[in-house]
């Protein structure tokens, strides 16, 4: 299968937003649905006080802190360093690119920023709940007799952007007719021939589903595992 270019995940649903006199993070989602090895981007903004300097911005995964320490910059994390990148500035924007989602990436990130007055810092809660997952093949039945019908359907234990497009193969082989923004892949009058194993893909995404397969029996063949008497 030819390499497909990363699925970028722009999700602006409700805006969540934590203020108190003038200070804030708004965030333009609560929660994010993403691939394993995806590229998710998370738009931000933010507000403080006139007369304030922005002297610090980044992204932490932590809430809890130990006294006189600051919340982990992600940046400086190597688990994160290499795939995050801040595409704000120090002003109103607080947008953040992490590339290469991973199972481990399932958290809850907050945005946080500092002023030139040491009291005067801000941590953007409640935060954005990044919850990424995979993809499996489920079938309408694992044996399916010539001449009936079979839906595949590609699932991921969360529900992704409606922009997705699912592409399906057979035998790792693509078919291109089968290219849909609907998750179903429905076979009408199956035959021996459409025994195969079947995968699934969003399109514009390198993450395949393992494969299922399917097993068409002809009806002469059913009849001689079940005689009568």
């Amino acid at each position: 299968m030819a390499l497909l270019l990363p699925l970028i995940f722009l999700l602006k649903i409700q805006r969540v937003y934590s203020a108190d006199n003038g200070w804030g993070v708004n965030y333009s989602s609560s929660s994010i649905c993403a691939l394993k090895g995806s590229t998710v981007i998370i738009n931000c903004t933010y507000k403080y006080s006139t007369g304030h300097q922005i002297m610090k911005v980044f992204w932490t995964n932590t809430y809890v802190k130990a006294d006189h320490e600051e919340f982990p910059d992600l940046s400086k994390d190597s688990k994160y360093s290499q795939r995050i990148q801040y595409l704000g500035d120090k002003h109103h924007d607080c947008t953040m690119r992490l590339t290469d989602v991973r199972q481990t990436d399932s958290h809850k990130y907050y945005f946080r920023f500092t002023t030139q007055i040491e009291k005067d810092k801000w941590l953007g809660r409640p935060g954005v709940t990044l919850d990424i997952t995979d993809l499996q093949v489920e079938s309408s039945g694992e044996r399916v007799i010539e001449g009936h019908s079979v839906t595949l359907t590609c699932k991921s234990r969360c529900s992704l952007t409606d922009r997705s497009t699912f592409i399906w193969f057979k035998n790792t082989q693509s078919l291109s007719e089968r290219t849909d923004r609907n998750n179903q892949l429905i076979l009408q009058s199956v035959t021996r021939n459409d025994s195969g194993n079947y995968s699934c893909a969003v399109q514009g995404q390198n993450l395949t589903s393992p494969h299922q397969y399917l097993n068409v029996i002809c009806k002469y063949k059913l009849n001689n595992l079940n005689p009568s008497f």
